[in-house]
Formats: structure tokens, sequence, C-alpha cells
């Protein structure tokens, strides 16, 4: 009995042995079987991470595209810049203020400041953090000898853009700035990284997707002591090699991708037309517009006072970029000629004109007496003539050429409002222009549900449009708000024979023109009575505009002297010199050259200038001058147009 029992207490010793045994095997072929599954199966997925950790992607950043003006001369295009850089992660702890001290004494800049930027970085070690921008050729070979002496420092070289005229055209050149959230989103199928350079103004802006270029890229092994440097020519921009300064080899697989640059942009600017206008503007506030009246190209567009966009190529604040985003006025920012609004004045009438030509409200020898006064009805309030002594009977030729106030008063009220609104949009006045530039402004031309709009939420009474207002409206006064650009596409569709250009600054955008909007007997009616208002001689009296006279020139003109403030509030003065100057009158002149090819368009504005005739018209005659006399030895650029 014993025996058996000894028996199978054997047994079942032998069996759990048995059974150990088996689980041990198990565990071996599971352990087996996952070892395989890592050496084999993940063998791929191990080797991409550890090349990760031992490979390097260098982004090879693209260079913008030139911008060139009319005649081929490069207004802004790109140079090489190097910044030396520091990785603090990867140098040793112990290396950081010995290496600090050396770029101190090497580089010029402040070690203390260095390792206070490091410090503040410290949550982000492996963060590249700029030591000095835009270093010499001397500096950069200086860090590449010495790079066994800073460990984690290194270069980077990058294109930076460059203007070759200063001011020169700054406002319609626009500047570069770091991209933000909100033009990473807009801009996404782009793929744009934060830290890059964007247009943020001007023709920077506009044409960012043709100026932008392609960024490439290159692989490069990395080293326990810290990135290699690349070989770089002498103009500081990184081969595109297949070994680095230490000999190795990049990458092997695939050639690197090479950055692709931005497309040039050739400008229908005259630089040396715009640098003249800019110089005429100097040390006042005022734009000139200068436009081919046939196709709508722009050969100026002039802004005082201006500024240099080279404040903004390197990154980061200073005072004076600080003073201009600040919109501290003088604005120096905003460009004039189409983002800035003023009431037209006396400009109006070039269209007012028109507009009741064409709709047969008077014909070339329909009379109006000008007393110096006007009333509606011959009743109630008093307009009075710019002339108070009065210019009597005059014809639409006259009253344009004398700018009488009473005429145009008596055609406002025959044509209204509402076919006066009509017009002024069709001449492009109080609606965007079109022109290839960014935050152009729409300006206005009041009309009936414009004012109902306005006071939806007032009396009844305060929603209806009068009489009286149509009479201010008639002479550019009241709400009405336009453009520089605006008044000179006006005068375009005059000197052109009736037809509404689109302005444009790319050669390459479509060149695009309206129907056309008036007969000729219209246009011829209303040229009579510009090009009278420019000569001198008889019948008296003068046009208001003779200082733009050329001899052997045919031009026609306009001024206008808008008004800030009342006429009898200035009555307390004794001449304008008295006058304060932001209560002085905005002062236009708009002109048109007839008999030279080509036909130009152009609008002066001198703000609070005082007078269209004194102030504003001797500039464009100087403008006008200055361009046909600086055309013998240009070639004419043909443009086809597209109506």
């Amino acid at each position: 009995m014993s025996a058996k029992k000894e028996t199978d207490r054997y047994e079942g010793v032998e069996n759990r042995i048995q059974w150990v045994g088996i689980a041990i095997m198990a565990a071996m072929v599971l352990l087996g079987i996952q070892f395989w599954r890592l050496q084999v199966l993940s063998l791929h997925e191990f080797s991409r991470l550890a090349e990760s950790n031992r490979v390097w992607q260098k982004r090879l950043a693209s260079d913008r595209g030139i911008i060139y003006a009319r005649n081929g001369e490069v207004i802004a295009d790109n140079r090489a810049s190097t910044d030396v850089v520091i990785v603090p992660g990867e140098c040793p702890v112990e290396l950081l203020d010995a290496v600090c001290e050396r770029l101190e004494a090497w580089l010029g800049i402040d070690a203390a400041e260095l390792r206070s930027k490091i410090d503040a970085h410290r949550s982000a070690p492996f963060t590249q953090l700029t030591v000095k921008r835009d270093v010499t050729r001397a500096d950069c070979v200086r860090v590449e000898e010495n790079q066994y002496a800073l460990p984690g420092v290194t270069t980077v070289v990058h294109p930076q853009r460059r203007y070759l005229y200063g001011e020169t055209a700054g406002q319609l050149l626009g500047y570069l700035g770091e991209i933000n959230k909100a033009e990473l989103e807009q801009y996404a199928e782009h793929r744009y990284n934060m830290g890059d350079l964007i247009g943020k103004d001007g023709l920077e802006r506009y044409y960012e997707s043709i100026l932008r270029g392609k960024d490439g890229y290159m692989l490069v092994t990395k080293y326990a002591s810290g990135q290699p440097q690349l070989r770089t020519d002498r103009a500081g921009r990184p081969y595109i090699a297949r070994r680095d300064t230490r000999g190795h080899l990049l990458f092997p697989e695939g050639r690197p991708v090479l950055p692709q640059s931005g497309e040039p942009l050739h400008l229908t600017l005259d630089i040396a037309l715009q640098r003249h206008c800019e110089e005429l503007l100097r040390g006042e506030q005022g734009a000139i517009v200068v436009l081919d009246a046939d196709t709508g190209a722009a050969l100026a567009l002039a802004s005082a006072p201006s500024y240099d966009p080279g404040v903004f190529v390197n990154r980061g604040m200073n005072a004076e970029r600080l003073e201009l985003l600040s919109g501290k006025q003088p604005n120096r920012m905003s460009n004039r000629c189409h983002r800035e609004v003023y009431p037209p004045g006396s400009l109006f009438k070039i269209m007012l004109a028109a507009a009741a030509l064409e709709e047969l409200v008077v014909t070339s020898n329909t009379k109006q007496y000008c007393p110096g006064h006007f009333q509606i009805d011959g009743k109630g309030r008093r307009w009075h003539c710019w002339r108070r002594t009065g210019h009597g009977a005059m014809d639409v030729v006259e009253a344009l050429a004398y700018s009488c106030d009473v005429y145009f008063y008596n055609l406002g009220l025959k044509l209204g409002v509402d076919r006066i609104h009509f017009y002024a949009n069709l001449m492009g006045l109080g609606v965007p222009t079109d022109i290839d530039l960014p935050g152009e402004q729409a300006g206005l031309i009041p009309h009936r549900q414009w004012k109902e709009k306005l006071n939806a939420d007032k009396p009844v009474w305060e929603q209806r449009w009068y009489p009286g207002e149509t009479v201010n409206l008639s002479i550019g006064q009241g709400a009405a708000a336009t453009t520089p650009l605006q008044n000179a596409v006006m005068m375009a569709c005059i000197v052109n024979g009736g037809y509404r250009v689109r302005p444009f600054l790319w050669q390459g955008r479509e060149h695009l023109r309206s129907e056309k909007i008036f007969s000729d007997t219209t246009i011829e009616t209303v040229v009579k009575g510009l090009q009278l208002c420019v000569e001198k001689g008889p019948p008296a009296p003068t046009g208001t505009c003779h200082r733009a006279q050329i001899p052997g020139m045919t031009i026609i003109g306009k001024t206008g002297t808008a008004q800030v403030v009342s006429l009898s509030h200035l009555e307390q003065y004794d001449d304008a010199e008295g006058i304060p100057y932001h209560q002085r009158h905005q002062a236009w002149f708009v002109a048109g050259v007839l008999d030279r090819t080509p036909r130009l368009s152009v609008c002066v504005l001198i703000e609070h200038g005082h007078s269209g005739g004194e102030t504003a018209a001797p500039v464009a005659r100087d403008v006008i001058e200055y361009f046909y006399a600086t055309r013998a030895n240009v070639p004419n650029m043909v443009m086809a147009t597209k109506e």
C-alpha cells in the first residue's frame, strides 16, 4: 500500500516537471518568434529610425523672383546672407560658457546676452538660436575653421531680399515679414512653415504666389559633436555636393531636391519717372499717378511720405520698423494713390459734364447764367460760386474751362443723383479700379440707397435724399470720396476717346478696358472745355489751370480745390498762409496729353495744398515734361488691349 502511494507521488512530480518544461519551451518559442519579428520583419522600420537619428534633412531656401521696372532695371533681387546659430543641446553643458566667450571674441557679440538667451530656452535645448545675423565671409570662415572649438555652433545660409532703389517705389513694392498663423492657413497648399518670410504688403503680397520659389532639401550626416558644416561657395551659398566638409558621403539614396527660384515680375513702372515724381513730392503729403491712357499701364504711382522696404529685411524689430507699423501720422505705410480717399472737388465736373452731354440734358450750346450764387427754385439756401461776382452766361465748354460752380449746380439737379451715381461709377469713381495692389479703397459716390441704409435706425426724414445734397455732390463735395488713382482713370476715359481702362503694374496681366462709354460728340465737347482750361490766352478770364500749359503740346486739364472746412470759417484769415495747415483745401489737378505716344493721364494731389491751380498744376506740368524729355532713347513697350 505504501509502495503504491510512493509510486503515485513520483508520477505527480514527474507530471509537474513535464508541464514546467512545456511552459518553458513555449516561452522560448514565443521569445524566439518575437526576436525573429524584430530582427527580420521590423528590420526596415528600425533601420529607418536609426537612419533618422544619423541623418539630418537640411532645407535649401529658394530665391524670390526678381522684380524688374519697365525698361529692364532690377529694382528688387536677392543676395546670400549667412547667420551664425547655436543648438545648445548639441554642446556639452560644461563648455557652453567657453563657447559663448569664443563667439564674443571672434564675432563681437555679447557673451552674457547669448548665455541668457540659451538659459531662456533651457526647456527646448535643440532649438536653433541665432548668434549673429548676416555675418561677413571672414566671420563665416572663422566659425567653420574652428568648428572643433564650437560644438553646437553652425552657419545657416539663406537668400535675403534686397531693394536697390531705397524709398523709391517702396510703398508699391511692399515688404516681407514672418508668416503668421492666419497666413499659414490661407497658404496651406503652398507648404509654408512658421518662420518663413511672406509678402506683407504691396506687390510682394499681391504676387506672393508668383514671386515665391519652391524650397529644396538635402540630407547630411549628424555627428555626436554636432551638425557638420556644408561646403559653401564664395557667395556663401551651399554646394549641392556628394560630400560634406568632413569628407563623408551625404545620404546616398537619391539626389538632393534643388530649390526653384520664384518667377520674375516685369512691371510697367518707369522707375526714373517714379523717382522724379517722388522728388517733386518731397516735403509734402500727396500723390502723383501717371497712366498710359490707352492701356491703363501704371507708369508712376508716387506717394509721400514713403518708406524704405529694406527696413524690414532683417528679422526682428527695431525703432524705425516700430514707428512705421504704429500708424503714426503722417502714415508712411499707406500709399495715397489707391488707399486714401478725398473729396474730388471740381474734378467731379468732368464726369458731370460728360454725363449731361451723353444724356442730352445739355448740348454744347446750352447756356446758363451765373450771377455768382444759386438757389433751388429761386428761394431758400444760397450756394455761392467760387467767383462771387459771377461768370455771366456760359456754355458747358466755358463752364469747364472756368470751373463755374453755378453752371454745375444746375446741371446736377437736372441729371439727378441716380444718374450722377451711375455715370460716376461707370467712369471709375467710387468703385475699386481693380489695380494689382492690395488694400485698395473703393471710395464713395453717395446716393439714395446709401443714405437710407446709413440712417436706417433714424427718423424717415433723415433717410431721405434732398436736392441740396445733389447740389453739393455736383461740385464734388459732401460725402463724395475718391482716390487719386480713380481720378486718373476718369481722365484716361476722356483722353482715350471714351473707354474705361483697368490700371495695372504687372506686364503679364490681361489688359482690359470697357466698351465705349461716351459718344465722340460728348468726348470732343469735354476735351474743348478741358483744353481751354489750360490755355493762357483770350478769351478772358484765363483758364483755371493755365500753369500746366506746355508750348507745342496739346494738354487738357482740370483743377480741383476740395474744401476741408467751410469757406465762411476761412474768412477770418487774411491770406492762405495764415490758415492752419489741416484746414487748408486739398489741391487737385488732372491732366491728359493728346498728341504724344503714349497718351498720358496724370493726377496730382497735394494734401492741404490750398489751390489746385497754383500748387498741383505746376507739378503735373513738370511730370509731363520730364517723361517725354527722357523718352527719346527709351524703347516703347508694346501692349495689346482687350476690349
